[in-house]
């Protein structure tokens, strides 16, 4: 485990350590842009530039020579400011660390939001029937970090003018920042836990601490000790996240996190700053699956251990139906009228228009029609998060299955920030409309697979699976008939509930420049074109930010009703034995008789012998 979790670190730095020439460009050269974009690149300009870093020793030299001085302390100087690495990454961190707390808190308090009604019922016994949470928990759970900071900053920052939207001087400038990161988080956890809630409020433990009278407040604590494992992986993947993965907000509010400095480091091939940032980010998310794995064990490695744990994926109620149907109208209505109009149709004359029957979503900095743009980025924006998604769902869960063999593989993807993916695909493969698509695709699987090792972990220490084996069952039954009904439904709704960052991290690389580009109608280039006008002209920004949240209650939604094939069965009372005299055999067993009505039956028998 630890040989192969450094051979992927290696491999992520020697990857790193090579971007200048697989990108077939000469280092020289970029480096000299980025430091003075005026100054002509002579060749004797450049020949300076290669002595000064010592290009002409090659990649791995330099690799091995930076390497050798970070077991010294030493990361080595910028190759654009010229300054040290270390103290610049160590500020970075720093930065990034105090958003990560403040958004951690933020995404408790959402987290604590959602699961309050389920936590309520459930400690009073009222948990059977429950259906998920309504239209504004799937709302909520679908904002994206991007959608959520361009619309925080447009209207509490600009329009309002509420709280500072720019720098990063105090706490008040925290607020925006780790609101946009802290809530699609918790949400997105905060949908998971109440899943899995029923489930635990179901188990024998909370029915017999029901009867004894147990305060609901301890019922409640005790059903939360239990899901809470399921969902570690997932949470030291947010932790991470919340560093490194936070770019896209970093840009919007001006924050020099450590997302931030990689970024400008990777446009720069700032190789000793580009490495130090993908380093810290490694060992951060090392550090944090670590956290995740051990505090797992401490709420529940005794009953992992023995095998004595109950499942918490039962039968639930079916989704609402109603409001997918809603929501998919609504948008595909948005996409048939926009799509007859021309999304390249200037009009200079009617720049930064309001709404109107003319322009229903008013019109762009060139007098384009916002609508018009909208419904034709949504065609190759959906149709490309879905089969990501897809994908992602496809590899999460056969890697899943792999646990020793994924979970460090989890972690060091997950410490690479899409922007950085998206350069080294780029790198590789070269530049285009797909590299985006190879890019998110690269990273999107690795919450599915830590979602479903996870649930894996447990469902194979449970007391059914091990009673169905000490039966005889086959490797092969237990994957069809009990593992993958009990992973697969979650991983789904989890995978669903991602579609819309799916489509908004597509978004988000378009927004920093590496998507798609102008004069395409694609959504990331979409608000990144219509960000400076925010103050003028709110619509062009919050239209499409209201057609993305329209996408996210639909997939949430449409999550809900994602079950494994058959019938949902509603507990009934059990029959009278005599009832069932000349009845057809039911495939299934009923359940075991309680041990009190078991001994009174041959009681009664021999009473009724002593008598006649």
């Amino acid at each position: 485990m630890v040989i192969w979790r450094v051979a992927l670190v290696a491999l992520v730095l020697c990857g790193i350590g090579l971007l200048p020439w697989l990108t077939r460009t000469d280092p020289a050269l970029t480096v000299l842009k980025a430091r003075s974009a005026d100054r002509a690149p002579t060749p004797e300009v450049l020949t300076a530039i290669r002595n000064e870093l010592g290009l002409d020793a090659g990649p791995l030299r330099l690799l091995g020579q930076w390497l050798g001085g970070l077991l010294h302390g030493d990361a080595g100087r910028s190759w654009i400011s010229g300054a040290e690495v270390l103290p610049s990454v160590v500020q970075a961190i720093g930065a990034s660390l105090s958003l990560m707390a403040a958004a951690l808190a933020v995404a408790g308090a959402t987290v604590g939001a959602l699961c309050a009604r389920t936590l309520w019922l459930g400690s009073r016994g009222r948990i059977a029937g429950r259906r998920p949470g309504g239209s504004g928990a799937a709302l909520l759970a679908a904002l994206p970090e991007f959608l959520t900071a361009s619309v925080l900053a447009t209207v509490v920052g600009v329009q309002l003018g509420w709280l500072p939207a720019l720098g990063w001087y105090g706490p008040q400038w925290m607020v925006l920042p780790a609101l946009s990161l802290g809530l699609p988080a918790g949400a997105v956890i905060g949908r998971m836990l109440d899943a899995l809630l029923p489930g635990a409020f179901a188990e024998p433990w909370a029915l017999a601490a029901a009867a004894r009278g147990l305060p609901g407040r301890s019922i409640a604590r005790h059903a939360l000790r239990r899901c809470v494992p399921a969902l570690l992986p997932n949470l030291g993947l947010f932790v991470v996240g919340l560093t490194g993965g936070a770019v896209a907000v970093e840009q919007i509010f001006d924050i020099p996190g450590l997302g931030r400095s990689t970024l400008q480091a990777a446009v720069a091939q700032d190789l000793p700053v580009l490495q130090a940032g993908t380093l810290a980010l490694v060992v951060l998310a090392a550090a944090a699956a670590g956290l995740a794995r051990l505090a797992a064990r401490l709420l529940i490695g005794p009953a992992l251990r023995d095998g004595a744990l109950q499942s918490l994926h039962r039968p639930s109620p079916p989704g609402r139906r109603v409001q997918p149907l809603l929501y998919g109208a609504a948008l595909l209505a948005v996409i048939a009228v926009g799509l007859p109009r021309d999304p390249l149709a200037l009009d200079t004359i009617a720049r930064l228009q309001p709404p109107s029957p003319k322009h229903p979503f008013g019109t762009d900095a060139l007098g384009r029609d916002v609508l018009a743009r909208i419904a034709h980025g949504a065609l190759d924006t959906l149709i490309l998060a879905l089969a990501i998604s897809c994908a992602a769902l496809l590899t999460g869960v056969l890697l899943g299955f792999l646990p020793r063999f994924s979970g460090p593989l989890v972690d060091t993807v997950n410490a690479i920030p899409p922007v950085l993916a998206a350069l080294l695909v780029t790198a590789v493969a070269g530049s285009g409309s797909a590299t985006p698509a190879l890019a998110v695709a690269a990273v999107a699987w690795a919450p599915l697979a830590a979602h479903t090792s996870a649930l894996l972990r447990q469902e194979r220490a449970t007391t059914h699976l091990l009673a169905t084996r000490g039966l005889g069952a086959r490797p092969l039954h237990l994957l069809r008939y009990e593992l993958l009904p009990a992973v697969l439904p979650p991983v789904t709704r989890h995978a669903l509930l991602r579609l819309p960052g799916t489509a908004l991290a597509l978004a988000a690389l378009g927004f920093l420049g590496l998507g798609a580009q102008p004069p395409s109608p694609e959504w990331g280039l979409l608000l990144a074109e219509n960000q400076p006008y925010a103050e003028r002209a709110p619509w062009a920004v919050l239209a499409p930010a209201a057609v993305l949240a329209l996408l996210g209650a639909l997939a949430v939604t449409a999550a809900d009703g994602v079950r494994w094939p058959g019938p949902f069965r509603r507990a009934r009372p059990r029959r009278d034995r005599c009832s069932d005299i000349g009845a057809a055999p039911r495939s299934l067993p009923e359940p075991a008789q309680p041990l009190a009505e078991a001994t009174q039956a041959p009681r009664e028998e021999a009473v009724r012998g002593n008598a006649s």
